[in-house]
Order: C-alpha cells, then sequence, then structure tokens
C-alpha cells in the first residue's frame, strides 16, 4: 500500500498500530452470497479482530424493501451503530473474511450517513490471519455513544435517477458483475432477473480492481485499470452490481484513483433486472 488514508484504506499494520486506540472501532462487515453455504455471524463468533463489532448489511437495512440489504432508514442505521459504541470523533476500520468484498458496502454506507472517517482494512481478515496477528471469539462491551447522521444524498442513486441518466446521459454507468453477467450470457444467480445490463454502462468486474491476495491495486494501475474500460474519472460516475454490495468495491477504488464524484445504484441488478418496463441490454 501506498500510504495510509483514514477515508479510504489502511493497512494490517496501522491497524494493529492502532487497535487500542481510544477512537478507533472496528466492524467485522462479513458477508456471504445466499448459495456459498457459509454463516458470516457464526464465522465472526469463532474468530474475529480484538474489539471487533459484527455489523450485518441483511440486519441493519430496510427489511421492508423487497430488495436485498438496502439503505436502511436513518434512524435505523443511528440506533444500530450508537448501539456498537460507535460515536462521533470515532474512526471506523471494516473489514470481512474475503480480503476486501462487503466491507466496502459498510465504508460507503457510513460516509452516504455523513460519517467520512471511516476506511477500509486493505486484504481483511485473510491477511490479518497471514501474519499471524491476534484473533479473539469474545463479543465486545460496548456502552452507547452520541452518532450525529447527515445523509449525503449525492452518494446514492435510485431506479428513477438511473433511468435518466439511460435517457439523458451526464454521469457514467459503471457495473461491477462478471463480463459473463454484463453480457448476458451467464444467468443471473437471483432467479427472476433477466439477463444483461443497464444500456450504455460499462463493465469492471470488481475482482480486477483488486491484487492475488486480496488487497486492492494501487492508484496508478487503478487509473489505468478504468481508463481502459473507457471510465473517465474526472466526470461522474453511477457503480451497480448485482445487490449493491461489489459496486461499492468500485466506488472505494475510484475514490482511491482520484474520483471525487462517484455514487452507488442501491437497487442494482436485483431491482433493474425485475422490472421488464426497464430496458436491457445484452
Amino acid at each position: 500500500m501506498d500510504s495510509e488514508d483514514p477515508q479510504l484504506l489502511v493497512s494490517t499494520g496501522w491497524l494493529a498500530d492502532h487497535l487500542g486506540a481510544p477512537d478507533v472501532r472496528v466492524l467485522d462487515a462479513s458477508w456471504h452470497m445466499p448459495d456459498a453455504g457459509r454463516d458470516a455471524k457464526a464465522e465472526y463468533a469463532g474468530a474475529h479482530i480484538p474489539g471487533a463489532q459484527f455489523f450485518d448489511i441483511d440486519e441493519i437495512a430496510d427489511t421492508q424493501s423487497a430488495l436485498p440489504h438496502m439503505l436502511p432508514p436513518v434512524e435505523k442505521f443511528v440506533s444500530r451503530v450508537r448501539r456498537m459504541g460507535i460515536g462521533d470523533g470515532h474512526r471506523v476500520v471494516v473489514y470481512d473474511s474475503a480480503g476486501l468484498f462487503s466491507a466496502a458496502r459498510v465504508w460507503w454506507m457510513f460516509r452516504v450517513f455523513g460519517h467520512t472517517d471511516v476506511a477500509v482494512l486493505d486484504g481483511g481478515l485473510p491477511k490479518w490471519r497471514a501474519e499471524g496477528r491476534p484473533l479473539e471469539d469474545m463479543a465486545p462491551i460496548a456502552r452507547d455513544r452520541h452518532f450525529t447522521a447527515h445523509r449525503d444524498a449525492s452518494l446514492v442513486r435510485d431506479v428513477t435517477q438511473v433511468s435518466a441518466v439511460v435517457k439523458l446521459g451526464g454521469e457514467q454507468i459503471v457495473d461491477a458483475r462478471a463480463p459473463e453477467r454484463f453480457s448476458g450470457a451467464a444467468p443471473e444467480p437471483r432467479a427472476g432477473l433477466r439477463s444483461g445490463h443497464i444500456p450504455g454502462s460499462l463493465n469492471v468486474h470488481y475482482r480486477d480492481v483488486l491484487n492475488p491476495d486480496g488487497a486492492m491495486k494501487a492508484p496508478e494501475a487503478l487509473r489505468a485499470l478504468f481508463a481502459e474500460a473507457g471510465v473517465d474519472l474526472g466526470k461522474p460516475i453511477v457503480n451497480t452490481c448485482g445487490s449493491g454490495v461489489t459496486a461499492c468495491i468500485l466506488s472505494l477504488a475510484q475514490m482511491r484513483a482520484g474520483a471525487r464524484r462517484t455514487a452507488v445504484y442501491d437497487g442494482s441488478w436485483s431491482e433493474w433486472g425485475a422490472y421488464p418496463d426497464l430496458p436491457v441490454a445484452r
């Protein structure tokens, strides 16, 4: 990693040095696809980074929506993070058990609700384990803290806004799904969804922004990757994916590469692919 950035990525070494700092809070945001046969919360209970709380993206969500893990109402987000002992002035570090996968979703959620002092642990739990760093199986005891939320609407897009982009332009749409899903050659893992992509969108598979060890590529490599895909980092970007998780990885990578106007389509293909009146390209 080129440098530490408390609003983007921190290394395992940085976290080890700051683990006991009174202003640092650590979250395990591990999540697995429904067909993976894994229980992220049970894995957290078995072993996690000392002091880490478990952040359940399926529960800290709009559970009234038929779509998976949509952004929760602001009141719900505030109540949950307060209960985890996270408040104003805390530096939040998020990790997951894949290396860098669902942690980016929680990084984005904190930013949406106005807390920008949040970073992802580069390489996540696999890198932490590989370096022989400590783990524990006891959930920490937390006391409520005051958390002030201010929703930043510039970081989120809904289906109406994305439909307007398709018709009128003004923003680039970048899809984080695998190329075969983007092209429509492969079926969607969620039943009932059409295959293909949002018309006019570009494709950058989220795995391509990561190194083989799960850590994120250097800024210059990311800039070259996005340029090759036709993405102009100087212009507004809306990221999409299957259900709004890996799109957040692209948003993180774009910011690491220098972009500043990058948003996420929360409903993503789980929403777009389900509506027969919305256009699909293949």
